[in-house]
């Protein structure tokens, strides 16, 4: 063999090698890119769990202090019902499949909300032990729930931009990496409330 060929065959597999090599590691980059992203996801319905297990105690409490505001219960539980039947595919993590958790997630926060409120109609209640435990639990809950939210949106972002960074781009579509949707404000948080003296 001809010093020349074996030089143009060396370079060659060099090539070759190193394009394997490159592609191997972004597959992989987006591989565990991905998989951080759905691990993020995990968490967020992790703690919106916690909450939907609480209420349960909370609804008991509150019931034994204020048994004619039943119509508030009730849409604690139905809200409660329907947020926990809302399930999201982490394949398919777009923005309205994101959209819609979150909408059954603020119709339980609303209903919450209103639960939580009763407490100022019953002097008892609002003194009672339990009562005060399972809102202390349900407010950490609630900062919970805004921290794995942003920490979602955090490594969606770093996924989203690894899948849309030339020439990652190309992988990731040859591959079907799609971007992931993001947690937002809602339309009544983008709003500013006026307040009147």
């Amino acid at each position: 063999m001809k010093k020349s060929t074996l030089i143009t065959v060396t370079v060659i597999v060099v090539i070759i090698l190193a394009l394997f090599f490159w592609v191997k590691n972004s597959y992989n980059g987006l591989v565990k890119a991905d998989e951080q992203v759905k691990a993020a996801w995990s968490q967020v319905e992790n703690v919106y769990q916690r909450r939907a297990d609480l209420i349960p105690n909370l609804v008991a409490t509150v019931k034994g202090y204020a048994e004619h505001e039943s119509e508030t219960l009730e849409s604690v539980v139905e809200a409660r019902s329907r947020a926990t039947q809302m399930t999201v595919d982490p394949e398919n993590l777009d923005a309205e499949q994101i959209a819609e958790f979150q909408k059954a997630q603020g119709e339980l926060s609303q209903a919450l909300g209103r639960l939580i409120m009763l407490q100022e109609n019953y002097p008892d209640l609002k003194a009672n032990q339990n009562f005060r435990d399972l809102q202390a639990q349900l407010e950490g809950t609630e900062n919970r729930i805004a921290t794995e939210r942003m920490k979602f949106n955090e490594t969606a972002r770093s996924y989203n931009t690894m899948v849309r960074s030339f020439p990652r781009n190309i992988f990731a579509s040859m591959f079907g990496f799609d971007t992931k949707g993001y947690f937002e404000a809602s339309e009544e948080a983008r709003t500013a409330p006026k307040v009147e003296f």
